[in-house]
């Protein structure tokens, strides 16, 4: 995880809501993947539409300005759709990093073992 950061954020929405969440999510997904340090922006959702996980992987220089530049104007109509029930963040972070995250309800945690490829 040196130099990178993964987050896994638990959302609930209203399942009558999914389809306009789903549109707007679309649209946040293409804004992201112009940024060059994202590796990782995946929604998934369960059976009945009612909890969503998104999942993400950057470059650690790559957070701040997804948060601050690609995701700000999308906002406040995601957050009127969807609710952050709880977020963990992986990796080495920043103050920077941690003082942005943490007004998500941020859960960090550190590795102490194991490999990726």
């Amino acid at each position: 995880m040196q130099g990178e950061i993964y987050s896994i954020y638990h959302l609930t929405i209203e399942p009558a809501n999914f389809e306009a969440f789903k549109a707007l999510v679309e649209q946040i997904v293409e804004a992201t993947g112009k940024e060059p340090d994202t590796i990782t922006y995946e929604y998934v959702v369960n059976a009945d539409r009612s909890a969503v996980h998104i999942v993400e992987r950057y470059r650690t220089e790559g957070l701040l300005p997804h948060v601050e530049e690609t995701f700000t104007p999308f906002a406040d109509r995601f957050l009127a759709l969807a609710r952050i029930e709880k977020l963990y963040v992986y990796g080495e972070t920043t103050p920077e990093i941690r003082a942005k995250l943490d007004g998500f309800g941020a859960e960090y945690l550190t590795a102490f073992a194991g490999f990726s490829r």
